[in-house]
């Protein structure tokens, strides 16, 4: 099945043992302001579907999405709260490490973590620690280059070698997306098919 993944809104959570049961889970991670809640937005090709701001920290709890797709009982995608700087009170973000770690261990569905770095200025020491932290407890991630449209065609070979060597992954491994122009998106969604089309 090809064009946009059928998505839809099913509830939002602080904790991980507050989501409903799913056969099937991909998750979307990153830091604040990466681009999240706009990729999830392209992959469905819907503007409002996820909350998109300007303000980074604007997805503050675990948000769940059913995907339609060819499988009887649909399987889910998740948009996590960002890491790093936000504009949302201290009470909030200082919940945010539990909130995400406990999703990501907790969630027994979860078959893939989509890990979503600024292409255009490559992965931060929050990014570097997030892919450390998934490959020691051995959570199964892809790293998505996101802004695609923001790096220069002229820049754009050295910056999948120099992106991937900060992931510590061969240029190949990386996939790059551009929510504003469309680019990558249907390899995107092929992917997330795989899991939970």
């Amino acid at each position: 099945m090809s064009g946009p993944l059928r998505l839809t809104f099913l509830q939002s959570a602080s904790r991980a043992d507050q989501l409903p049961e799913s056969p099937v889970e991909v998750a979307f991670v990153g830091r604040s302001n990466v681009g999240k809640s706009s990729l999830v937005n392209a992959l469905a090709n819907r503007k409002q579907l996820a909350r998109v701001s300007n303000t980074p920290g604007r997805t503050q709890l675990i948000n769940l999405f059913e995907v339609a797709g060819s499988r009887t009982d649909p399987g889910t995608l998740v948009d996590l709260p960002g890491y790093g700087f936000a504009k949302a009170s201290k009470s909030i973000t200082r919940d945010w490490p539990e909130m995400i770690e406990g999703y990501l261990l907790g969630r027994d569905s979860l078959a893939m973590v989509y890990v979503l770095v600024d292409g255009a200025i490559g992965p931060t020491k929050l990014d570097e620690q997030m892919l450390e932290w998934l490959r020691y407890h051995g959570v199964p991630h892809t790293v998505v280059a996101t802004k695609f449209d923001k790096v220069k065609p002229s820049k754009r070979a050295t910056r999948r070698k120099e992106l991937a060597a900060g992931c510590r992954l061969d240029p190949g491994d990386i996939v790059w997306a551009s929510a504003t122009k469309g680019d990558g998106i249907d390899v995107l969604r092929s992917l997330v098919r795989t899991w939970v089309g």
